[in-house]
Formats: C-alpha cells, sequence, structure tokens
C-alpha cells in the first residue's frame, strides 16, 4: 500500500506543477475536460490481445531455416535461406511441383493433433507467427530477389496464412503476424529470406517503402482477421540500425490510419532501454485512440563471447535481473505513457563452453533450472513469452523445442491456465461476494491518506471509485473469458498491462489534474480482483 501512495503522491505533485505553471513535468498533455466515456465490457479480442502471452513461435514455416526444415532444401541449394530453397527447386523440380512443395508445408503446419497439443498440454495462448513480404504475393516481391519466378511460388500463401489464423482462433489461440523477412532485411541472417548477409532496409528508401506498403497490407486485412493480437514491423533489427525510429513513425502513423485499435510490435535493435523510451513516447493517453506499442526483445545465453564464458549457474543467476530496463518507466500511464515488453524469443539452450564449465551439475537439472527461472521472469514483469521454437523435423527439438521443454516441465505456463471450470467459477464467486467490501475498504484507505496527508486540498476521490469498478471488472472478465466461450481450459489474467490501463484510460473520456486517481483506481480494482480471487 505504501507504494500505491507514494506513486499517487508523485502524481498529485507533478499534475499541481503542471496546472499551475503550464509547464509540468509529463510527456503528454491530459485533456482539462470530461468526455463522454465509451467504456463497454472487454471483448474476446480484447482478451486475446491484452491477456499474458504464454506462446510459442512458428518458425520455419513462412520464413524457412534449413536447421530445421531441411527437407524443404534439394540437393544443390546454395544456401540455408528461403531464397536458395525456392531458387533450388525451381531449376530442379519446376515451378507446379515447387508451388505444390511449399503449399503443401503451410498447409500441414499445424495439425488438429497440434492444435490439441498446445491448447489442452502446453497452453499456448498465443503464436509468434514469422512471415516475409514475399509470403503477401507476387505483386510484393517486384523489384526483389524475390521477383519472377520465385514470386509465383506465393500466389496462395497469404490464404495460407488467414487460414492459419482462424483456425487457431477457433481454438483460443491468438496470433502475433511477426513481419519477420522484410526487403533487404533488418539484419544479415538467412532468416531474413535471402543469403545476402547484409542489413539492406535500413537506408534504402525503396527497401523501406515497400516495407512499409507491406505492413499496411496487412494491417488492411487484419481488420477481418478475428485472433490477430498484434502486427510486428521486423525481427531482430540490427543493432543501431539507421533510422529505424523515424521508420517506425511512418508505419505506425501509416497503420494507425488505417486501424488504430490493432498493437503494433517493434524490435528493440537489441537496446531495450531505448525501446521502451520510444514506447513512453508513443504509448501517451493525450494522443485518444492509438496503437499501442509493444517492444519485443530477444533472449537467448548462447551466442556471445561473454555467454560462452560463463557456467551455466552463473547465467542462470542473472535470469531474476533480467528486464530490469521496465524499472521506471511501466506503472505510471498518466505520468509518462505505457511501456510493453514481451520476450519474442528465447530458449533453454547454452553453448558447450557454457556446459564444460558446469562442474558437478547434472545438465537435464540445470536445463530445467534455466527453463523455470526465465518462464518465472517473463511471467513477473513481461507482457507475454515466446519460445522459440514449437516445430523442427527433429522433434522434439531438445533445448531448441517447445515441445520438449513442456514435457519436461521446464518452461511451465502461468498457473491460472491450469485451473478447471469448477475452480474458476467458485473463484468468481467469492470475488463477487467479496466485491463490494474490497471497495469499500479500498476507496476508504485512499480517500483517508490524502484527506491527511494533504489537508484542504480539493480531490476528485470519484474517480479512484470509478476507476476500481472498472478495473475490477475487467480483471474478473478476462478470467472468466473462456468460460463465456474464448475455448481452452484455465482463466487468463491481463498481462499487458501498461497498454490496457491506456486503453482503459482513454476510452473513459478522463480528463483534469485528477486523472491519476482513475489510473490508480483502475490499477488497485485489478489487483484487488487477484487478491479476493487467489490468483
Amino acid at each position: 500500500m505504501k507504494t500505491f501512495f507514494d506513486k499517487a503522491k508523485v502524481h498529485l505533485h507533478r499534475a499541481q506543477a503542471q496546472y499551475s505553471s503550464g509547464q509540468g513535468q509529463q510527456q503528454q498533455v491530459i485533456k482539462q475536460y470530461d468526455s463522454p466515456s465509451a467504456i463497454h465490457p472487454p471483448t474476446p479480442l480484447d482478451v486475446l490481445r491484452y491477456r499474458y502471452h504464454h506462446g510459442t513461435n512458428l518458425g520455419s514455416v513462412f520464413v524457412l531455416e534449413k536447421w530445421l526444415t531441411g527437407s524443404m532444401y534439394v540437393d544443390g541449394a546454395a544456401g540455408d535461406s528461403e531464397l536458395d530453397a525456392i531458387n533450388a527447386s525451381l531449376k530442379k523440380q519446376g515451378l507446379d511441383v515447387t508451388r505444390a512443395k511449399f503449399e503443401e508445408h503451410w498447409e500441414n503446419a499445424l495439425s488438429d493433433v497440434d492444435f490439441d497439443w498446445l491448447v489442452n498440454t502446453a497452453h499456448c495462448t498465443t503464436i509468434r507467427l514469422p512471415i516475409g513480404y514475399f509470403t503477401l504475393g507476387p505483386s510484393y516481391c517486384n523489384g526483389t530477389p524475390f521477383a519472377g519466378t520465385p514470386s509465383q511460388v506465393y500466389v496462395n500463401a497469404w490464404a495460407a496464412v488467414k487460414k492459419l489464423v482462424s483456425r487457431a482462433r477457433s481454438r483460443g489461440i491468438g496470433i502475433l503476424l511477426d513481419f519477420h523477412a522484410v526487403p533487404g532485411g533488418a539484419n544479415g541472417d538467412i532468416h531474413s529470406g535471402t543469403s545476402s548477409h547484409q542489413a539492406q532496409l535500413w537506408g534504402n528508401s525503396s527497401n523501406l517503402d515497400l516495407a512499409q506498403r507491406c505492413l499496411v497490407y496487412i494491417a488492411q486485412e487484419a481488420k477481418a482477421m478475428d485472433g490477430l493480437v498484434g502486427i510486428q514491423l521486423c525481427n531482430e533489427a540490427v543493432t543501431g540500425a539507421s533510422g529505424m525510429y523515424g521508420w517506425y513513425d511512418s508505419v505506425i502513423g501509416a497503420i494507425g490510419q488505417v486501424d488504430p485499435s490493432v498493437p503494433i510490435y517493434i524490435s528493440d535493435a537489441w537496446d531495450l532501454a531505448q525501446a521502451l523510451a520510444y514506447s513512453n513516447r508513443k504509448n501517451v493517453v493525450g494522443t485518444g485512440p492509438a496503437n499501442g506499442i509493444v517492444a519485443d526483445t530477444h533472449k537467448y545465453y548462447t551466442f556471445s563471447d561473454a555467454d560462452k564464458a560463463q557456467s551455466p549457474q552463473q547465467i542462470i543467476a542473472r535470469v531474476p535481473s533480467e528486464l530490469g530496463e521496465l524499472m521506471g518507466k511501466e506503472g505510471n500511464v498518466v505520468d509518462h505513457g505505457a511501456a510493453e515488453v514481451i520476450v519474442g524469443e528465447y530458449s533453454c539452450v547454452l553453448d558447450g563452453q557454457t556446459w564444460a564449465k558446469a562442474g558437478s551439475g547434472d545438465k537435464d537439472a540445470l536445463v530445467t533450472q534455466f527453463g523455470q527461472v526465465q518462464s518465472k521472469r517473463w511471467q513477473q514483469v513481461a507482457g507475454g513469452s515466446f519460445f522459440w521454437t514449437y516445430k523442427m523435423e527433429w522433434m522434439d527439438g531438445g533445448e531448441w523445442g517447445f515441445a520438449q521443454q513442456t514435457k519436461s516441465g521446464n518452461i511451465p505456463p502461468p498457473s491460472n491456465l491450469y485451473l478447471p471450470a469448477d475452480q474458476i467459477q467458485s473463484k468468481l464467486n467469492d470475488a463477487q461476494n467479496q466485491r463490494a467490501k474490497c471497495k469499500n475498504t479500498a476507496s476508504s484507505n485512499h480517500n483517508g491518506y490524502w484527506n491527511q496527508a494533504s489537508p484542504g486540498q480539493q480531490f476528485q476521490h470519484y474517480r479512484f471509485s470509478d476507476g476500481w469498478d472498472v478495473g475490477f471488472s475487467d480483471a474478473l472478465a478476462f478470467f472468466q473469458a473462456r468460460l463465456n466461450g474464448l475455448s481452452g481450459p484455465g482463466g487468463d489474467k491481463i498481462g499487458m498491462l501498461d497498454l490496457w490501463v491506456k486503453k482503459r484510460l482513454v476510452d473513459s473520456g478522463q480528463g483534469g489534474s485528477y486523472v491519476w486517481e482513475y489510473e490508480q483506481g483502475l490499477r488497485q480494482g485489478i489487483q484487488d480482483f487477484y487478491s479476493v480471487a487467489r490468483i
């Protein structure tokens, strides 16, 4: 409670400064008057988008990587990229056979048995689905290495993506569309679609323009794709990518003209602090309805020399302090905008040099410890996490395998996703029975503290009360959504909390210098539901 009041006190002092001098410390201007509320109960799509994402990637389906799906590469392929596989197959087998082969690969990416396992055993809420510009079809390949005959392989690729999104939605799983392979490449790796080994998106106006046109098309299509939780603008942008944030501004503005509701995910370019500072500036209340911006960071501990120099025990000890960049950037939307992060890729893989330093430690036990400490940390502070990856031709994938690590108990989902329907209903009943008492306690504590701490100060405590009601109801709605038809076992919690708070502040129509009371009430209502429901 002390932390709650401390934050509120900061809001009060800054609000007083802003409205008395006109030179507040906030990065946004809150409108001074209320407007009509547009608050409605959370929709199923809201739940899909803003719950905690316990997810997996579905790599090497629409963007091939040879180490995962080697059978898609015929003998003589010049490299390990998607284009290498296409060109070799076209040369050896021709267009019709190549197209049929790739269409079969897309069609069979996930079977009904896969979906059963993902929903009922893995408790997977969301799939991060890498796609490329070529996935959108021949018209988006002109002027690229995929132009001409290679582009004709993809005439039905986008339809396959939409079908997969629909099938996932029918099972209660959302899809994050990850624009993984962008024109020219956001980085020089083969998962950008070619073996150029260059990051030629940045600084290339033609590639940047094509990438934006692709993303605007995806946004247009996404409006009719129920179950799409977000659009990621690029994957693993190279460190220090020239002009990246200016391009983000342009694309976000263009997508906002098409659909201001869909969350937009950005690569942090291996600098999470900078990405969060950017998202704080974008995720402000004063702009009204606007796409929420989520920073995507990737956490691997196997590639760098610094990681290889450490033992498994040393790396495991680092994980509980990861994502510390969030400190001071989240939890105060009115003050400095929302900050939201997902771990878009992680694994349980450590390098051989690291394992050589394990001493007497048992490898299986250390892998379990490594996976569990990651899962715990991501669930504590992130809006979601996506293991790399689910499918490969060498299932169950070892330390790269979502299947194997799930079956081994190494990456446990949030405990609320295990709850059977009768326990969920019981918790809902308990929460409803205690709601009035809980609200009275929260309001009394809030009002009493401020009336004593600042005697004579005029507050608007009704905003806290109104916010509390919305927060409690929202948390309840997310938790019972699966009972109401969303599909799948368990109950969901709000995971993308800062973005949800920002959305509710905008929807509420709240204005003036005491909007902070509404935000604090909203957050307290959510927290109180989880407390009384014991989740």
